[in-house]
């Protein structure tokens, strides 16, 4: 399911990249002489293709299990990345141009202190990119009910009570210093497996900047 994912991911974080920077579309590095960090990095999934972009690219999880697969990964692509096993606080105080953290802020206990410490690792004319499920009935129907049925995740993977509205994660974020500058919504789409558009009902991103 996130192979199938990370290809609309990558779409999306490179169109609000070339627009941030005014970059060109067509560049093949746009993430040149930036740095990257993924909170929430798994095994290094959407950190591969930062590096690639050129970026300088950090991951971070809380898992070492994780860590491990994704250094043995990175190695064997020879990509130079930096990863931490452990909390985003055990990493030393540095600021991101890019910072990303994709379907993770639904499983942290304190949404707000997480909020808050993404934007204190994002460089001051930098970029955060956040993405998770929305809590609506058909997110529990779907995400976590039937999900769980079908074997698609591990029961208990997904606490419906603890999805975010993107009012409610808006309301972080600006309460952490950010302003919005784009929100979209993620849908299921028969010919491409994803889809971005108007359709928050299962899913959405929000791109922000530090308050100007």
């Amino acid at each position: 399911m996130l192979h199938k994912l990370n290809p609309v991911r990558l779409s999306y974080i490179r169109a609000q990249v070339d627009a941030h920077w005014h970059g060109d579309v067509r560049a093949r590095f746009p993430l040149k002489d930036k740095t990257s960090l993924d909170v929430g990095c798994g095994a290094g999934l959407l950190v591969e293709p930062m590096a690639r972009m050129g970026a300088q690219a950090t991951g971070v999880d809380a898992a070492p299990e994780n860590i491990a697969a994704a250094r043995s990964h990175a190695e064997g692509q020879g990509l130079d990345i930096q990863y931490h096993a452990g909390e985003l606080s055990s990493l030393s105080a540095q600021t991101f141009d890019l910072v990303t953290s994709m379907e993770v802020i639904e499983h942290v206990t304190d949404p707000a202190a997480f909020v808050r410490e993404l934007a204190a690792r994002l460089a001051p004319d930098g970029l955060m990119i956040l993405s998770t499920p929305n809590r609506t009935a058909l997110s529990k129907l779907l995400l976590v009910e039937a999900a769980e049925r079908v074997g698609a995740v591990p029961r208990g993977t997904h606490d419906w009570n603890q999805f975010l509205t993107p009012e409610e994660l808006i309301a972080l974020m600006e309460g952490a210093g950010l302003e919005i500058i784009d929100r979209i919504g993620l849908s299921p789409s028969l010919a491409r497996g994803f889809k971005l558009g108007d359709d928050e009902t299962l899913n959405y991103f929000l791109s922000a900047r530090h308050k100007r």
